[in-house]
């Protein structure tokens, strides 16, 4: 199961999205360039240019998207996201993690392991707990509707050149949403820092339920208050 490729997909896909939309938005009013993030780019049109693409991944990705895309007003990242792949979490994390050791004048014995700084083995294991944690905060506002669940039984079906990922996903998101279940996935503090920031760029603070939801997560990933005030900063930088 190839979940490494699937998230660079995913966020790597919303470059040439968002470069297209935000030319389309600039030659007319300019109003859509400003929401930026591929989950707009995605629930505008730009799904379409995800299921045209060759491979396998664009199919997984689809699916996402099509959660991502659903949630109006919300935010994929941004740029800093969307141009640099999979590697921009972990970038987000390490430095997250520099600035909350440099808060405490304390030095640690090893660099922070995320993922741009694994070996390769470990990538994959990164991976999917980014992925777990991003398909469980699509559902954080609890509420996917029937027209969604058609779609996403829809492109699940296509899958059929990886089919343990196509059940994998099926599995996912039909499970009932478990901060605990989900934290679960984090074998080292480096992967619970990924998937928290994998969650803040996808759900709505300012919702009741959903902001609910990250403090449980966090809580459950067992982040310290100063690590997890600096992990929500640099995602508020990256999506400037």
């Amino acid at each position: 199961m190839n979940t490494r490729g699937l998230l660079d997909q995913l966020l790597k896909s919303g470059q040439e999205l968002l470069e297209k939309k935000t030319g389309a938005s600039n030659n007319a009013s300019g109003a859509s360039a400003n929401k930026g993030g591929l989950g707009n780019v995605l629930g505008a049109g730009g799904l379409g240019g995800l299921l045209s693409g060759a491979g396998g991944g664009a199919m997984a990705a689809s699916v996402l998207g099509l959660l991502m895309g659903s949630k109006r007003g919300r935010k994929f990242g941004g740029q800093a996201l969307t141009y640099g792949g999979l590697a921009a979490l972990g970038v987000l994390a390490y430095k997250a993690y520099g600035n909350w050791q440099a808060s405490q004048g304390t030095a640690p014995e090893h660099p922070p392991q995320t993922i741009d700084r694994v070996e390769p083995v470990q990538v994959e294991e990164h991976s999917q707990a980014i992925l777990k944690a991003l398909v469980a905060a699509a559902k954080a506002d609890g509420h996917i509707d029937d027209r969604e669940r058609q779609m996403i039984e829809g492109e699940l079906s296509k899958l059929k050149h990886d089919p343990q990922l196509q059940q994998w996903l099926q599995l996912e998101l039909k499970k009932p949403l478990d901060p605990a279940e989900v934290a679960s996935a984090a074998t080292t503090p480096e992967i619970g820092a990924e998937m928290y920031i994998a969650s803040l760029i996808l759900v709505d603070e300012e919702a009741f339920g959903e902001r609910a939801y990250l403090d449980a997560l966090a809580k459950q990933l067992k982040l310290d208050p100063g690590l997890k005030a600096e992990l929500e900063a640099q995602v508020k930088q990256a999506q400037v």
